[in-house]
């Protein structure tokens, strides 16, 4: 099947406990479309400026992504976010946004992109969300990131966005402020009212949560020795979560969704340990499988017979 990805583009400057970089490749597309490339033949949409050169595309064609759909804005500067994480490693300061050509940002599909059989729409506007999901018609499974912007001053529209997708990726503090429910499973319940048949509720280092109107199912962060960058951790696991449903021909069933949960957390996990892109873009399918095998284990147990007291 194929994969694609529209979002934006990046170079990210930032600064954590264990150390910084002043320039390095990053961006959701970025980190969802090294992820994905897993799984599927992946196609990336998105805009880059003058600066974007040989040395960004190479991360991407490293791992056979297709930059056809990407576009060069001639006399450009491609979007640049600058930030810093607390020792908790749970928050960050924004020091600086440029949005530069992603300001102006509309996606042109090819009509390879529009045949995709897998949609992930990164964070943009909604209204671009809904622009791109409709020339999309083939798609079996449609997946959708967003943010608290969009919630405080375009909810109408990222509702018309969210009832025509399948999935909706948020964390847990966007779910409560969509929604005012402190509770994870009643709040992303609320939003699947609008259409999505299910809900992945990032909570950073705690893991996620899968939430279907019957079920739920819960995975925890996979636990690093370091976690060095947290910068695109949440789109490296929306890239294994997709391309584990494209693998599986866009199964979205119960069973398929939470091995997706699985692959996804194991490919964020690797994210963090260095900065950037510079550990999944040298990542391999080994790594990943040993990843997931070592999550079953740890979160599998038996269930012996114990005498309780009345």
């Amino acid at each position: 099947m194929t994969v694609t990805v529209v979002g934006s583009i990046a170079f990210d400057a930032v600064q954590t406990p264990h150390g910084g970089r002043e320039r390095m490749l990053g961006g959701a597309a970025v980190h969802f479309s090294l992820a994905a490339s897993f799984f599927d033949e992946i196609r990336v949409v998105g805009p880059v400026g003058d600066d974007f050169g040989d040395e960004e595309y190479a991360v991407l064609h490293g791992r056979r992504v297709n930059t056809d759909d990407i576009e060069h804005v001639t006399g450009g500067k491609t979007f640049f976010w600058s930030g810093v994480y607390h020792e908790n490693m749970n928050a960050r300061d924004t020091l600086e946004t440029e949005l530069n050509v992603f300001e102006t940002f509309d996606p042109k599909l090819s009509q390879q992109s529009k045949d995709a059989d897998v949609v992930f729409l990164a964070n943009i506007l909604p209204e671009l969300q809904l622009n791109v999901r409709k020339q999309c018609e083939r798609a079996t499974f449609v997946a959708l990131d967003s943010m608290d912007l969009w919630i405080n001053i375009a909810k109408d529209a990222l509702i018309a966005a969210i009832s025509e997708v399948d999935c909706v990726i948020l964390n847990d503090s966007e779910v409560e402020l969509f929604t005012g429910e402190r509770e994870v499973v009643a709040g992303a319940r609320k939003i699947m009212q609008h259409g999505p048949q299910a809900m992945v509720v990032k909570l950073g280092k705690y893991g996620a949560a899968l939430v279907t109107p019957d079920d739920s199912f819960w995975v925890p962060a996979f636990p690093v020795d370091v976690v060095a960058d947290p910068t695109g951790a949440g789109d490296s696991f929306a890239g294994g979560f997709v391309g584990c449903i494209a693998a599986h021909g866009g199964d979205a069933s119960f069973d398929v969704l939470k091995l997706a949960m699985a692959y996804g957390t194991a490919i964020a996990s690797y994210n963090v340990e260095e900065f950037g892109t510079e550990r999944v873009a040298r990542l391999t399918g080994a790594e990943i499988v040993e990843r997931v095998e070592e999550l079953q284990r740890i979160t599998s147990f038996e269930t012996l017979e114990v005498a309780l007291k009345a």
